[in-house]
């Protein structure tokens, strides 16, 4: 009897183990598929930019935070533009304190600082009326056109700055330095426009 019950035991405890194994299993299958929804929106999302590999490796890492929603990878698309303008900003202010710059490099390092801060405080406002935006009706249409206008206008500063980089009086290395700054700036813009445009679009 002492051994039919030891048995038993094992068996149930077999059964216990296998019990909760299953369990957890299932309640770690919970976020693995809700993250893959969030991951399959922001890969459909990219598909509407003109450069979706970048986008999808830029905001897959931000999935969990804007879920399914177009307001949120909106509002990422444009802070993560704003940072990235501010950067490339100080990084330009720095590299325009160094000696030894030609007359035209310094000329153009001052026009892409210009450009860049106006882009910046376009993506500021852009960011402020965001977040305190109307649920609908015509004061939220006038709202987005507000954002979309900045956001186009930050884009084409980003524009200006690198036609100022054009001049064959300008070292390579240089140019290439700071346009790799720009472009990288100008991408995320044109990312944060095409899905405030998708945002504004579900409003309609």
């Amino acid at each position: 009897m002492a051994a039919a019950g030891s048995y038993f035991s094992i068996t149930a405890l077999i059964i216990l183990i296998q019990l909760a194994t299953n369990l957890n299993s299932c309640s770690a299958a919970t976020p693995i598929r809700h993250s893959g929804r969030n991951t399959r929106f922001i890969r459909t999302s990219c598909r509407t930019t003109l450069q979706p590999s970048l986008c999808f490796v830029t905001f897959s890492r931000y999935a969990t935070r804007i879920g399914g929603s177009p307001r949120l990878l909106a509002t990422t698309a444009l802070s993560l533009a704003f940072n990235t303008t501010r950067f490339a900003t100080k990084s330009m202010i720095t590299l325009s304190k160094r000696h030894g710059l030609k007359r035209r490099e310094a000329a153009a390092l001052r026009v892409c600082v210009e450009e860049l801060g106006d882009s910046i405080d376009e993506l500021k406002d852009s960011i402020g009326k965001l977040s305190r935006h109307g649920a609908g009706g015509s004061t939220f249409r006038s709202q987005m056109s507000d954002i979309q206008t900045w956001v186009s206008a930050a884009l084409t500063d980003d524009d200006t700055c690198m036609d100022g980089l054009s001049g064959k009086s300008i070292n390579r290395k240089f140019r290439s330095r700071v346009r790799r700054r720009v472009v990288k700036v100008a991408h995320l813009t044109s990312i944060a426009l095409a899905f405030v445009n998708r945002y504004a679009a579900t409003h309609k």
